[in-house]
C-alpha cells in the first residue's frame, strides 16, 4: 500500500534553490527493493550469523554489512524523528517559531518520520528473524534543551542533520546491495537539503547552507564519517544501550 506524505510548500523566501520540502516518490511501498535486496543476491558474500543484528550478551548489536548499515539508519532516523515530533508538539511551537520556522520544521517532522518508518517496514521484511533482529524502539535524552527556544532547536537541528548527512556518507562504502545504496543515496540528498535549510533559518541569505565547515572546498565534497565517529555524536542523545562492534 502505498503511504506518501503531503507536504506544505516552502515559503518562498528561501528561494528556489531551498525550495525542496516536497518528498516526491519515497513512500513504504519502495521498501519492496530493500527486502528484495538481502534474500539471495549477496553470492559473492554471503551474510554471516554472527554478523545479523541482535542481542548478544544481554546488548543489541547492529550487525555488519548491508544489515548492520540499515540498523545503523535505523537508529539514527529514529532519533531524527523523535527530535522532530517534540519540536512541533512543543507548547510554545505555534508562538516563539515563526510561520516560515514552523513550515519548514514540521516539513522536516514528516520526512523523518516516513524515513523511520521506512526502515524499519524494510528490515521487518528482509532480516531472517525480525523479532529478535529489529533494534528495538530507542529512547531519547536531551538533556536540557529548551524544546520552546528557537535558538536551541535549530542548533540542535543543524547538528543533527550535518551529522545524518555525514553519517550517510560514510556509510555508502559498506552497502554491497546496489538496490540499498541507490535509496540511501537518496534519503542523503534529502538529508542535505534538511541541513541547507536549517543553515538558511539560522543565518538566512548567507553562504552557510554549504558552509565550507561541511563541504570539502578543495574537492567540493561533503564530509563522510565511519559509524565509529559518528554514534559517540548521537549517543549523546540515545539513552537505550546498543553497540556497533561490527561496523567500522
Amino acid at each position: 500500500m502505498k503511504n506518501e506524505v503531503k507536504i506544505q510548500a516552502v515559503n518562498p523566501s528561501l528561494d528556489s534553490r531551498r525550495s525542496f520540502l516536497k518528498l516526491s516518490g519515497l513512500a513504504l511501498a519502495s521498501a519492496s527493493l530493500l527486502i528484495a535486496g538481502c534474500s539471495d543476491s549477496d553470492d559473492d558474500q554471503p551474510m554471516q550469523e554472527d554478523t545479523l543484528p541482535g542481542v548478544r550478551n544481554g546488548v543489541f548489536d547492529l550487525g555488519s554489512g548491508d544489515f548492520g548499515v540499515l540498523t545503523y539508519a535505523y537508529a539514527l532516523e529514529q532519533l531524527e524523528a523523535d527530535f522532530y515530533t517534540k519540536v512541533v508538539n512543543a507548547s510554545s511551537f505555534n508562538s516563539a517559531f515563526s510561520s516560515l520556522e514552523r513550515e519548514v520544521l514540521t516539513d522536516l517532522y514528516h520526512h523523518e518520520v516516513v524515513h523511520r518508518d521506512f526502515f524499519k517496514a524494510a528490515l521487518t521484511g528482509a532480516l531472517p528473524n525480525p523479532s529478535t533482529q529489529l533494534l528495538p524502539t530507542l529512547s531519547f535524552n536531551y538533556g536540557s534543551l529548551n524544546f520552546n527556544s528557537p535558538t536551541e532547536v535549530l542548533a540542535t537541528a543543524k547538528a543533527l542533520e550535518d551529522t545524518g548527512v555525514a553519517a550517510y556518507n560514510g556509510a555508502g562504502r559498506l552497502i554491497k546491495t546496489a538496490d540499498y545504496l541507490l535509496l540511501a543515496g537518496k534519503i542523503v540528498s534529502v538529508e542535505a537539503r534538511h541541513a541547507s535549510a536549517i543553515r538558511s533559518l539560522i543565518n538566512p541569505n548567507s553562504k552557510d547552507f554549504a558552509g565550507d565547515d561541511i563541504v570539502n572546498m578543495s574537492t567540493g565534497l561533503d564530509d563522510a564519517k565511519d559509524p565509529s565517529k559518528i554514534l559517540p555524536i548521537a549517543g549523546g542523545f540515545i539513552s537505550t544501550k546498543f553497540t556497533a562492534k561490527y561496523l567500522p
